[in-house]
């Protein structure tokens, strides 16, 4: 019986894991792109995961081809987190 309620337990735990890991994407509108600099300055919505609110703010990018892609005035859905130290989008849509 105790192997059972370990066995249960375990696999409750292994399916929660994705589900803390799925990303929440915030919306915003690119402001600027700064491609010497490698910096994007948004206008975006709450981040929830970073506690932070709805502001204008500048970003690093998780790689440059990401950078290339935004335009001034585009509409964007992104994951922004601390990287090293520095505010950074990890991921965008």
């Amino acid at each position: 019986m105790k192997l059972a309620t370990a066995l249960v337990a375990a696999l409750l735990a292994f399916t929660a894991v994705p589900a803390a890991l799925a990303a929440e994407y915030t919306k915003g509108i690119v402001k600027k792109v700064d491609l010497r600099a490698g910096k994007v300055t948004v206008i975006h919505e709450e981040l929830k995961n970073l506690d932070m609110p709805a502001m204008t703010m500048v970003f690093r990018t998780a790689d440059d081809a990401m950078l290339e892609t935004l335009k001034e005035g585009a509409e964007i859905e992104f994951v922004a987190d601390r990287v090293a130290g520095k505010l950074t989008i990890i991921e965008l849509k």
